[in-house]
């Protein structure tokens, strides 16, 4: 069955740029500590449906929140639409599922945080939540791009590589929450330099912010280990599934993409302005979280052999 879907392209390409936004805005959120700039009220802020409050930690928080809650009805909109167009491709139902619930649970959340106070484990999650979130919403744009194609880009790989990439999936989400963690812990700061930490490559643990050296250096080690374990997938990859160009260029991207991360958040602790290099870190692993994500979707296609 052919069809173009052109509107449902075109609502999936706004819709992925309008949640990138919110992701970033989130971010921005936490980085420039504007997360209570509304006060203990939700969806109010301070009690108001516009604030009054011209401090630009309101500013930035009711920003986030209004864009939060129109994304929100544009994921619904799409996961709707999606449905009703390419149900015949089976990755849709589920895709629009995912949308959905995670985009009502990264509210939930958010609005949980205000109401309930600041939880760190909480908070780190709420961002690892919005990551998902994003990918639900850029494959079903990217499934709306498939449809009316000859076929669906298909892959026929290895047993043991198809599970290697879902471990590297998972293993990547739980770097990406551990980076959070060490944000909402205020832990960024507590290693000066790379890739030594405080002159040492074990540093005394003895000290009042043991604990936040600790997941520093957890946070360190997970991210080289991640980085590692990209190169042996892109190795892997261009040994012996390089003809199926969603693998090749894939994996590269994601392996590029990976540097550009780490490089990001080593520059935090060298340069005077946190704000950039923080937000394309952000911006970088989700991206990179989303590609994998079309990679792992990609070889659930076939049987392996």
């Amino acid at each position: 069955m052919y069809s173009l879907n052109k509107g449902l392209k075109t609502f999936g390409i706004v819709t992925s740029i309008g949640m990138l936004i919110v992701l970033l805005q989130g971010a921005l959120v936490t980085k420039t500590g504007s997360a209570e700039g509304c006060g203990a009220t939700w969806p109010l802020c301070y009690g108001q449906l516009i604030p009054e409050s011209s401090a630009k930690e309101t500013i930035i928080e009711y920003s986030h929140r209004a864009w939060s809650g129109l994304m929100g009805m544009f994921v619904f909109i799409l996961a709707v639409w999606s449905w009703k167009k390419l149900s015949h491709l089976r990755e849709t139902k589920f895709l629009a599922l995912m949308a959905v619930l995670f985009i009502l649970f990264q509210g939930f959340m958010g609005a949980g945080a205000v109401i309930w106070g600041n939880n760190n484990i909480v908070l780190a999650l709420h961002f690892g939540i919005s990551t998902i979130s994003f990918a639900a919403v850029a494959l079903l744009t990217v499934l709306a791009f498939e449809d009316g194609k000859s076929g669906v880009t298909k892959v026929q790989v290895s047993k043991t590589y198809r599970n290697y990439l879902f471990g590297v999936l998972v293993y990547s989400y739980l770097v990406i929450y551990t980076g959070a963690y060490v944000k909402h812990t205020g832990a960024t700061y507590v290693c000066s330099g790379f890739p030594l930490c405080n002159g040492s490559l074990f540093p005394d643990m003895g000290s009042g912010t043991a604990y936040q050296l600790s997941i520093h250096m957890i946070h360190r080690a997970a991210a080289v280990l991640l980085a590692v374990l990209f190169f042996v997938l892109l190795i892997w990859t261009i040994r012996r599934f390089r003809r199926y160009s969603v693998l090749f260029f894939g994996s590269i991207a994601v392996f590029l993409l990976v540097l550009v991360q780490a490089g990001a958040g080593i520059s935090i602790l060298f340069v005077d302005s946190y704000l950039p290099p923080a937000l394309v870190h952000s911006l970088t692993i989700t991206v990179l979280f989303t590609v994998l994500s079309y990679m792992g979707m990609v070889i659930t296609r076939n049987n392996s052999y």
